[in-house]
């Protein structure tokens, strides 16, 4: 079965030419002198088949303002959605430098620092010694000294040091 939006055009096509086809044919009886019956019944299709093709204008009318509308909706989510992502990109720039700041203040090597960063992002140690080229075990070691130096017990608590400030307070 066809779909509604798809037989609309062709319905007003069809009721226009029925309008246009049936008015010609009026004139022609009324000019050729028809009976009254006669043209009585073509008034009333002309009729009828001119309030379906003026329904039909009407609804094109109608879903071509609410294109417009929709339109109008879409450009202003894009707007909405490009300021929230240059409002959170300020945000997490900034969240980045204070996590630095901290790996900073805590005495973390460069390795360590970026080490850090990738367990923060949730890297599993395998993944993290894939990215740096390095060996398991390095990482390991790396992250155990990112622990000791400070004195948190595991990546859930190095998250949690910084998230904590982030999330609304338990109630």
């Amino acid at each position: 079965m066809a779909d509604v939006r798809e037989s609309n055009p062709m319905l007003l096509v069809l009721s226009g030419t029925f309008v246009v086809l049936v008015g010609l044919d009026l004139i022609g009886d009324y000019s050729d002198g028809g009976t009254g019956t006669h043209l009585i019944m073509e008034g009333l299709l002309l009729t009828m088949s001119g309030v379906v093709f003026g329904r039909g204008i009407m609804q094109l009318a109608q879903a071509r303002q609410k294109i417009e509308f929709l339109k109008s909706d879409v450009e202003k989510l894009n707007e909405e959605k490009e300021q929230w992502k240059g409002e959170t990109h300020q945000l997490l720039a900034g969240l980045s430098v204070k996590i630095e700041n901290q790996f900073v203040y805590w005495q973390l090597t460069p390795a360590e620092t970026e080490v850090g960063f990738l367990l923060l992002k949730g890297f599993s140690l395998k993944e993290i010694a894939d990215i740096r080229t390095t060996k398991l075990k390095t990482v390991q070691q790396q992250s155990q000294a990112i622990y000791q130096k400070t004195g948190l017990a595991s990546r859930s608590e190095l998250a949690a040091f910084f998230l904590e400030d982030l999330l609304p307070p338990a109630t």
